[in-house]
């Protein structure tokens, strides 16, 4: 260490000193005591001004989100830190990329001197150590890399040999008093767990029983776990029919020891991703089941078997735009028989239908079509103004001009005769699948119902192209019948509406909030 500072009082030193438990291995020399013993002593000799000792004790390397290092940056931006020491470049981070973020860039921009003792850099000096920092770098991940396969391969093994290397068992079980990496029934929720898997065998849904236990005000497994969450919500503390439903198909109450569901996707990064029920590591028999094999089976059977008894997905004009303004989810859409019999689809609250009884939300419920149309009003409304029928007019008519060639309309009217002749084909199929049992009552008068308007639309198209053909209108006609046809139908284009309204709220007193997304359009209906 020959490094010299030659105006020591224009300094306001932090030392930053880190140990990871990977470090801990490398023996005391790493410690947090030697380190801060070896950079006050260099402060000492070099009559240094410290501002802050910075420890963060137990952190990856390859994680820059560490407590202490983000309070140094925050004193760095507040201009109370201009320089910055460490034991080794290590300490300062193992990721190349970050490292060299701090050291070449963010540093330097916010005028601090950064010094690394063992290794003699400097960035306030021209060295040839600062030269080789980008290798001294790249070796420093290199390790964290290497370390990282160890422990994934240890864990991997583990894995393998049934032992649990979670953060916390499966709801109904703990950790072993004595034993490590093994797990025991616990007593306490057993019972829940039991009880949970005879009402599934006694045919009840998942939602019914997630609102069972909701009312009897059982806990969920976060909040018996005491697991904090983060951004807490309208389901926050309530059991869900995803949670049970997760639950039934748990292997792990049957006595296998089911682990790798999750994988990270970077030793850099802390974010998982879900691995297909394939890649799971499953041992059998390694703990005590809560459940049969037999009664494990038969629950299986009954809850595939609602796969295919679910509400059908409907497609609507506001899908993805709508959501309930006082709990901000995206609403539900139903459907239900009006007073006259007919199938109707209605807007509701997807917490309320979700938790009816505890209270969450409340319904909402409106007719989508009432919905529709007081969106489309407002929208016309406001956007009317920006819509100038004189600037659209020569638009259309030089695309009229462009379009309305003989040959172009002879190969348009044989095009729209063949699409009419496929969807008369595709009608005569749809009654023929009714007919046998194939195709159900409702679902033949909705796809009827709608391809009988396709068709429709096609031959009036047709219709009006073999008139202009016999009796050609003028160009200027025709274009203002185009932009008035335009100004009454583009605003029940789904494009449009997704292009102009970023999102629409209903509220609980059935009041729709457009939000635009151009902030001066932003209205309440």
């Amino acid at each position: 260490m020959y490094l010299e500072i030659s105006n020591p009082m224009d300094y306001h030193v932090a030392l930053y000193i880190r140990l990871s438990k990977e470090d801990e291995t490398e023996g005391p020399s790493q410690s947090v005591t030697n380190q801060k013993s070896l950079l006050k002593e260099f402060v000492q000799q070099h009559h240094l001004s410290v501002y802050d000792i910075y420890v963060d004790d137990g952190w990856s390397g390859t994680n820059f989100e560490r407590p202490d290092f983000q309070r140094m940056i925050k004193d760095i931006e507040a201009k109370k830190v201009n320089m910055v020491i460490t034991k080794d470049l290590s300490r300062l981070g193992r990721d190349y990329i970050m490292t060299g973020h701090y050291m070449e860039r963010y540093f330097p921009e916010h005028r601090v001197r950064y010094i690394s003792l063992l290794d003699g850099i400097d960035t306030g000096v021209d060295s040839t150590a600062n030269d080789i920092t980008p290798f001294r770098a790249i070796m420093n991940d290199m390790y964290a890399k290497d370390i990282s396969k160890k422990i994934k391969s240890v864990k991997r093994d583990k894995q393998r040999k049934g032992q649990f290397i979670g953060g916390k068992p499966m709801y109904g079980y703990k950790m072993h008093p004595t034993e490590k990496n093994k797990i025991v029934v616990d007593e306490k929720v057993a019972p829940i767990v039991r009880r949970i898997f005879m009402m599934a065998l006694s045919g009840m849904s998942c939602r019914k029983i997630a609102a069972t236990l909701n009312d009897e005000k059982i806990p969920t497994p976060a909040t018996y776990c005491g697991w904090k969450v983060g951004n807490p919500g309208p389901y926050t503390g309530l059991w869900s029919s995803e949670r049970i439903s997760e639950m039934l198909k748990n292997e792990t109450y049957i006595g296998n020891m089911v682990q790798g569901r999750m994988v990270k996707i970077s030793y850099k990064s802390k974010k998982c991703i879900k691995r297909a029920p394939e890649d799971w590591v499953i041992v059998k028999g390694t703990h005590e089941p809560l459940v049969d094999q037999e009664t494990f089976q038969k629950i299986q059977m009954l809850v595939n078997s609602r796969k295919y008894t679910r509400s059908r997905t409907y497609d609507f004009l506001l899908k993805g735009l709508i959501f309930c303004h006082e709990c901000g989810h995206p609403m539900a859409v139903i459907n239900r028989k009006n007073a006259e019999g007919e199938d109707c689809l209605y807007f509701v609250c997807r917490t309320y239908q979700r938790f009816t009884k505890a209270g969450v939300c409340t319904c909402h419920s409106i007719k989508e079509e009432t919905v529709n149309e007081a969106v489309i009003s407002k929208i016309r409304n406001v956007c009317q103004t920006y819509l100038n029928v004189e600037y659209l007019q020569p638009i259309a008519e030089r695309v009229l001009k462009e379009s309305c060639k003989e040959e172009q309309c002879e190969t348009e009217i044989r095009a729209l005769q063949s699409q009419i002749v496929n969807l008369t084909a595709h009608l005569d199929r749809m009654y023929m699948d009714r007919i046998n049992g194939l195709l159900s009552e409702n679902d033949f008068q909705r796809i009827y119902s709608k391809t009988k308007t396709d068709r429709g639309m096609l031959e009036h198209r047709l219709e009006s192209l073999r008139v202009q053909r016999e009796q050609p209108t003028s160009t200027a006609d025709r274009a203002k019948e185009l932009v008035q046809r335009f100004m009454d139908s583009a605003f029940t284009s789904r494009e449009v509406l997704v292009s102009l309204v970023e999102r629409i709220e209903l509220t609980e007193n059935k009041e729709i909030i457009i939000k635009f997304k151009f902030h001066e359009l932003e209205t309440i209906s």
